[in-house]
Formats: structure tokens, C-alpha cells, sequence
């Protein structure tokens, strides 16, 4: 499947948590919540930046996520790209985890298996990419550790003589080693996200 089509596929989907989103309001749930009726918006502002009590303007944002993801305002960035399908996703989960909480979904299905159905569109964009952005984020972090501990062992090393030198000569080196695998496998990663990415273009 291209990016395209689970991209389309993925707007027929919300276009159905916007019916269920709808079905939530019209029912008014949080009529009777005291605590409910005292907040300003049903989720926090990490997660969304509509702050509102109506599921749909929720479903709202995530329309317009969808539309500049669409319309390849990421073209050329790779991990915003990655970042902003994550959030989409976190976005769709936090929807569906509102609805599951009340009986909007018994009509059509079990809440898990709805669920299922929206969670399976998202993944089929985010996957593979997302699992390759993680070992992206993972190999950058230990190359990231791999320099600080090589500083670490030269600075010893100026205040080092004799055998602990010698010592600490041996580490730098091993550390330098593994540092060149770390930064090695980072490419091979980065080589394996745009294979992927080409291959969901086509």
C-alpha cells in the first residue's frame, strides 16, 4: 500500500470517528459530571491544541493534520514527518479511549474491536517507519553516550602517567571502535528509512 492510499484510507476512518465523535455530543455524557462540567477541554494541551468540551472540534484537529500531511507540507523532513504521524496517532487513540468509556459504540461492534479498526489505519502508515525512527533515536543515543565516555577517558589521560596511561590509551581506542560500528549502523538505518519511505511513494 503507498502513503497515498493509507492516507485515504486513513481520512475514511476519521470520517467515522467524526460520526461517532457527533453521536458523543448529541448524547451529552458529561451533563450530568460535576467534575466534567468544571473543566475547559477533555484533554491536555500536550496531546491536542483544541481546548473545547465537544469531541468533534478534537476530530477537527485531527482533519487538519491529516491535510498537511497530505498535502506533503513534510516533504523532505523525514522525522517531522515521523513526528507528526506519532502525534496523529496519539491524537486518534486519546478519541477513541473517550468513546470506549461510554456506550456510543454499541450499536456497531465491540469497543475493542472499533478501536482495533482506527488503530490498524494509523499503523498502517506509521509502520514501517516509526519502528526504524525508534533504532534511529536508539543508535544516536549511544553514539551519543560513546563520545561523552571517550572525553571522559581523555581527560584522565592528561592527568594519567605510566600504566594507568597505557590503560586508558586501550580504552580510547575500544571506545573509538565502537563509536565507528555505532555511527555505521546509523547510516545503515538511515539508508533502511528511505527505502522504506520510497517504497509507501510509490
Amino acid at each position: 500500500m503507498t502513503r497515498g492510499d493509507a492516507l485515504t484510507r486513513l481520512k475514511n476512518t476519521v470520517q467515522r470517528l467524526r460520526a461517532d465523535a457527533e453521536q458523543f455530543d448529541k448524547a451529552k455524557w458529561f451533563a450530568k459530571n460535576r467534575y466534567m462540567q468544571a473543566q475547559h477541554t477533555l484533554f491536555e494541551r500536550s496531546v491536542f491544541n483544541t481546548r473545547s468540551m465537544q469531541l468533534v472540534d478534537y476530530v477537527d484537529e485531527v482533519e487538519q493534520q491529516l491535510e498537511r500531511l497530505s498535502h506533503s507540507q513534510f516533504q523532505g523532513a523525514r522525522h517531522q514527518y515521523a513526528f507528526a504521524l506519532t502525534q496523529l496517532s496519539e491524537q486518534i487513540e486519546a478519541i477513541v479511549k473517550v468513546l470506549k468509556a461510554t456506550p456510543v459504540w454499541e450499536k456497531e461492534n465491540t469497543p475493542s474491536a472499533r478501536a482495533r479498526k482506527y488503530q490498524k489505519a494509523v499503523q498502517q502508515i506509521i509502520q514501517p517507519t516509526n519502528e526504524l525512527y525508534q533504532e534511529l533515536a536508539k543508535n544516536h543515543e549511544f553514539e551519543r553516550r560513546l563520545e561523552q565516555m571517550i572525553n571522559e577517558r581523555k581527560m584522565q589521560l592528561q592527568r594519567a602517567e605510566g600504566e594507568q596511561a597505557t590503560l586508558l590509551n586501550k580504552e580510547i581506542l575500544a571506545l573509538h571502535a565502537r563509536l565507528g560500528r555505532c555511527r555505521k549502523a546509523i547510516g545503515a538505518c538511515e539508508e533502511r528509512i528511505q527505502y522504506a519511505e520510497k517504497q509507501q511513494q510509490r
